[in-house]
């Protein structure tokens, strides 16, 4: 039951949909909120592939170029390929990324421009979940691999330890219950090991193989982990947005209480993705 009333997150939300169309706009506001961690996981990423030996990269969802940027750093590409069909986030992508091996387009991952085997690496950052169809995404990444190329993606680990957004969305439901259904590891299911793994060998592909990636987020204080929610982009600042100002005021002093804050005020969370790869 919605024990918030008509001025609930949740009622907010469906009302003018800024949470259910997951906006993608601006990606000066996407980096401090999980940019700047999803680059980390970027780096280990490469390195989990063992992918040094050149060739060229597509980068499906390539969003502020997070990924392409850790390709183009510890892969040797000959060419790496971003696309994502925010323009915004193609121009962030391109303006922090001026390398010549790497062009980003807008394009869309379930129709994908690139010919048939182009690509001796397919890859795809905390994107798959947001797809209306991950099994079309999964298989357009494999009709764009060379016959013998990897198809790899790696996805938050909502439920569990990505846990500035698990401590966002627990702290949520307790104020708006009916908000759970907004919560990202309801929304996405398929974030899980298995769930990958499935989705990669029912797309035709061999050897497949998933691992976990986890890197530190530690934030200087609390106005470090929480400014970023105000920002509009992706699912959890989207609900922050439709939320009235005295609601926003009761979230963010459930987040400050709940938080394990240190005597410095510093804030040592983790941030977990779960990575799957498989041999086209």
């Amino acid at each position: 039951m919605n024990t918030g009333g008509p001025t609930s997150g949740i009622d907010r939300a469906r009302d003018n949909h800024s949470v259910v169309r997951d906006i993608w706009a601006a990606g000066d506001l996407y980096e401090p909120y999980v940019g700047r961690w999803s680059r980390l996981v970027a780096t280990a990423f490469v390195e989990w592939l063992a992918a040094q030996d050149g060739g060229r990269w597509l980068d499906v969802g390539s969003g502020t170029g997070a990924l392409a940027s850790a390709i183009a750093a510890g892969a040797h590409p000959a060419l790496v390929v971003g696309i994502d069909p925010s323009l915004p986030f193609i121009r962030h992508a391109r303006s922090g990324l001026p390398d010549y091996r790497v062009v980003f387009a807008v394009g869309d991952g379930l129709a994908l421009p690139a010919g048939g085997g182009a690509f001796e690496r397919v890859v795809s950052g905390l994107v798959l979940n947001f797809f209306a169809d991950p099994l079309v995404a999964v298989r357009e990444m494999c009709r764009a691999a060379a016959p013998g190329g990897t198809v790899a993606a790696y996805v938050w680990d909502y439920a569990g330890r990505m846990q500035l957004m698990r401590y966002f969305w627990d702290a949520v439901v307790a104020l708006d219950p009916a908000a759970e259904e907004l919560d990202e590891a309801r929304r996405f299911a398929l974030c899980q090991p298995e769930r990958l793994q499935a989705l990669f060998e029912a797309s035709g592909l061999s050897a497949v193989a998933t691992s976990a990636i986890e890197v530190p987020t530690t934030f200087a204080d609390f106005d470090d982990y929480w400014v970023p929610f105000l920002g509009g982009q992706g699912p959890a600042p989207g609900y922050v947005a439709a939320l009235t100002e005295d609601r926003r005021t009761m979230l963010r002093e459930r987040l400050r209480a709940d938080l394990p804050a240190s005597s410095d005020g510093s804030i040592a969370l983790v941030a977990r993705a779960w990575t799957v790869r498989g041999t086209a």
